[in-house]
């Protein structure tokens, strides 16, 4: 392969010195502490939605003021801790998305990544705002459905695209019999979907397209750009770093799992998901169940009546460090990670992974 250097990764523009964007990691995971660090490291720091007024005195009174609250302070805080790139992470599964989106666009965030469903009616809720809008795709046929809309009823193209595969953690956007078939791993779609791309591109107007899903080293960064990927999305490597937003225990769940403890689950939102998994998805798998009323109402598709447990207040109980009334949502490379470090340490090392890669260095 040729011997090239880690290039910038421009969005319109704007342009990340280090083509990384830290994925968005609820609940709570990635907030302005973790965002602004990669921020400040050269990527695009990005802060999660779901649940961010879990702080805000009246969160079980006020569910929709609380986080409309609780994501303006994350902003700002974020703000003021760096002058680099702040993204946030909004499911367009959430019963707040109109919310967050528009909070998001009125606090001058650079960037919206939307996922969790296809968010056709993005460009819509930002209005006139100058914030980039970049949906996640699971496949070729999902982006030029998106693309297709936005360009027929809006006029215009997502500023760039994030693509992920089955090995990321969290909510999957596939069947649970696609997430080890090999025609639907990243290095498969990840093609395809850049045809699909080129397809809406002028030679004014370029879509970078960012993959996601299961890249853990350098090599693989460098594997990914050599495929076509303007940059890639990381999530599970940004976990084990000091500036991480989880209790320290959250963490460490991941420096103590093995490969044989993550875990497939069925969500209660009707997806597939991985996780780490624990004595709490034990019992959740045993049919043993944790009687809740639903006070949030936070996911659309989430059948709560029918729920063995509240997944909102679960991964509230595991961003707490409450890992046994909850659970560590992960990526399949979670098993790899040994130690804490900060983040400048972990794109040094990043950096220096691609370079070896790459041949730039031996």
């Amino acid at each position: 392969m040729p011997i090239f250097a880690l290039p910038e990764l421009k969005i319109d523009n704007l342009t990340a010195k280090i083509p990384i964007v830290q994925g968005g990691m609820g609940v709570g995971i990635s907030l302005s502490g973790l965002a602004a660090a990669v921020a400040n490291a050269g990527g695009i720091g990005v802060i999660a939605t779901p649940a961010i007024g879990m702080d805000e005195p009246d969160f079980l009174r006020n569910y929709r003021e609380a986080n409309i609250r609780g994501l303006q302070k994350e902003i700002r805080k974020a703000k003021a801790a760096t002058s680099g790139l702040l993204g946030v992470n909004i499911m367009v599964a959430l019963s707040n998305y109109t919310d967050m989106v528009t909070t998001a666009a009125e606090e001058g965030i650079d960037l919206i990544f939307s996922g969790a469903g296809l968010p056709m009616n993005l460009p819509e809720l930002v209005g006139n705002a100058k914030t980039k809008l970049v949906p996640i795709v699971s496949s070729a046929r999902s982006a030029r459905i998106l693309i297709t809309r936005w360009r027929d009823k809006y006029r215009r193209l997502p500023d760039a695209i994030v693509v992920e595969g089955p090995k990321a953690g969290g909510h999957l956007g596939f069947k649970s019999e696609e997430i080890d078939h090999p025609d639907y791993q990243l290095e498969q779609i990840l093609p395809a979907v850049l045809e699909e791309v080129k397809k809406a591109e002028t030679p004014e107007y370029k879509i970078p397209v960012i993959a996601a899903g299961g890249i853990y080293t350098g090599a693989d960064i460098y594997y990914f750009l050599q495929l076509g990927a303007a940059g890639v999305q990381m999530g599970t490597r940004f976990v084990a770093t000091l500036e991480c937003d989880a209790a320290p225990e959250f963490k460490e769940a991941f420096i103590k799992a093995g490969k044989d403890d993550l875990v497939q689950i069925k969500s209660p939102v009707g997806l597939p998901g991985r996780a780490i998994g624990n004595s709490f998805l034990e019992r959740v798998a045993a049919g043993k169940t944790t009687p809740f009323s639903c006070v949030y109402h936070c996911i659309k598709t989430c059948d709560y009546k029918k729920s063995p447990y509240c997944i909102a207040q679960a991964l509230i109980n595991a961003q707490k460090g409450r890992l046994n009334k909850g659970f560590a949502f992960a990526g399949q490379n979670a098993y790899r990670v040994q130690e804490i470090v900060s983040v400048q340490e972990l794109f040094a090392t990043l950096l220096n992974e691609f370079e070896v890669a790459s041949g730039l260095i031996k």
